[in-house]
């Protein structure tokens, strides 16, 4: 089997590599510590994402190159443009088909379901470095210097994910405290599962037909922030939830102290109004169907693995 290399040991990146090795591929996983899952398929390797010339030698021979990389939040804007023109210029040297793991923020605030052919209009900083990577790689595909493809989901749910929810919500819920959060508690809100993001990554990397656009993660229908709460408890056995909505200018005060607050101004957006992500496409394309909301809370909990069922 093809060598496939993945940057990043994070909840994806550990994801995408156990699928490929399970299915019998040469795995080799690349991240500055050299961590990752144990498993006899995959190869840990400590390098820098930036480092072109030792990542072009690791990727040499390889069929995908895998972007699951996951600079600090409050980083994005210094970190993430060397690692993603690393990573593109691999591509090109070498061949790999390039699959990145996006998000929404490219897009900035739309009204209505947010589908793959919603302009780019970022409302930020991240955004516009998001929206940079994909432009960038897209144009390189379009000028026939590398194949690339990008899968790009929700607020994640489902073990080691770092969300406002997963940071904010859960360990309140299940401790049966008070959860004070910066959201319209009752907007509907699309959650993706981590688990559903390595399918999809996988997925667009083996299928040319995936390459040269971007794909968004199968995912359930929105649920609201209390909705979701609720559930949770109601799966983990716990208290029922209590909830408040965080004023924005507490929020705004918090960003003064702690610069994960701070950059969460830019995305406040996200959860002050409906923020609805439509995933038809890539389960007509990959046959994809997300999987199960209880089966993604009661990972996130901490309790049986959605992988596993």
């Amino acid at each position: 089997m093809a060598l496939q290399v993945i940057v990043g040991a994070g909840p994806v990146g550990r994801g995408v590599a156990r699928l490929l090795a399970d299915r019998g591929e040469r795995v080799r996983l690349v991240s500055r510590r050299g961590t990752g899952p144990e498993h006899p398929g995959i190869e840990r390797v400590g390098a820098d994402a930036a480092d072109l010339e030792r990542l072009a030698e690791l990727t040499e021979g390889a069929a995908a190159l895998y972007n699951c990389a996951n600079p600090a939040y409050h980083r994005w804007a210094t970190d993430w443009p060397p690692i993603a023109a690393t990573l593109l210029a691999v591509a090109e040297r070498t061949g790999a088909v390039l699959a990145t793991t996006g998000n929404l923020y490219g897009y900035g605030p739309v009204d209505g379901p947010i589908t793959e052919s919603a302009p780019l209009r970022p409302n930020g900083v991240k955004g516009q470095v998001r929206a940079k990577m994909w432009q960038d790689a897209l144009a390189a595909h379009q000028a026939g210097r590398a194949r690339v493809t990008e899968v790009r989901g929700s607020d994640y749910l489902g073990a080691g994910a770092q969300t406002l929810f997963t940071l904010l919500v859960v360990p309140k819920v299940l401790a049966g405290k008070r959860a004070s959060v910066p959201a319209d508690l009752d907007a509907p809100h699309s959650w993706t599962y981590v688990g559903d993001v390595a399918r999809t990554l996988v997925a667009a990397a083996d299928d040319e037909r995936a390459w040269g656009r971007p794909w968004h993660v199968p995912s359930q229908p929105p649920v609201s922030v209390r909705a979701l709460a609720a559930r949770l408890a109601e799966l983990a056995g716990a208290p029922a939830p209590r909830l408040a909505s965080m004023p924005p200018a507490v929020l705004w005060l918090g960003g003064l102290f702690d610069p994960t607050a701070r950059e969460l101004r830019e995305t406040a957006y996200q959860f002050r109004r409906p923020f609805v992500l439509d995933s038809s496409a890539a389960t007509a394309t990959f046959g994809i169907e997300p999987t199960g909301l209880d089966a993604a809370l009661r990972e996130t909990a901490g309790r049986t693995p959605a992988a596993s069922r």
